[in-house]
């Protein structure tokens, strides 16, 4: 997999090595509101990083490990299109790096897979990642009622956003 570099964000491959760091993130009260991942969290990191079927990066900003992002496609060919996930460190939300992250992916899936849509899907409830997602382009396609079980157990509401390659914005 190649090193994908953003405007102000590189993705870079993740390794076993990034487990300790993606998981002091993914431990954040902020980002473990919104990825589950069980008590154990580095447990939850090493399967994703061993699911065949997810491709994962790290974001790096300033040479730090500042969270990660990942995809997958959906391989029957009437139905082709990649799925997106993305979490950052607390630390740095709010400076623009989620949107360069996701554009930056999904160029180059366009490029290197040829896919043509792209979907998302966080939390309804997860405004800070909506909005974020709309400014590459995404826009909401429906509710998803009670989608995915949160960390206090109870089911809570995803919203399915959607992004076709010539909607992508910056």
């Amino acid at each position: 997999m190649p090193e994908l570099r953003g405007r102000v964000v590189t993705l870079r491959p993740a390794t076993d090595a990034d487990v300790s760091a993606l998981a002091k993130i993914r431990a954040t009260a902020e980002v473990r509101r919104w990825w589950r991942g069980g008590d154990d969290v580095a447990t939850a990191v090493r399967a994703d990083l061993a699911d065949e079927t997810t491709t994962v990066y790290t974001v790096q900003y300033d040479d730090r490990l500042v969270g990660a992002v990942q995809w997958y496609a959906e391989q029957d060919p009437d139905y082709r299109h990649a799925s997106l996930d993305i979490f950052l460190d607390p630390e740095v939300h709010g400076l623009g790096l989620g949107p360069d992250a996701i554009r930056t992916l999904v160029r180059h899936l366009v490029e290197a897979y040829g896919h043509h849509r792209f979907t998302i899907d966080p939390a309804a409830a997860n405004t800070q990642a909506i909005r974020s997602y709309a400014k590459v382009g995404f826009r909401p396609v429906g509710l998803l009622r009670r989608y995915e079980r949160g960390e206090d157990g109870r089911w809570r509401d995803g919203l399915l956003m959607d992004l076709l390659a010539d909607e992508l914005v910056g």
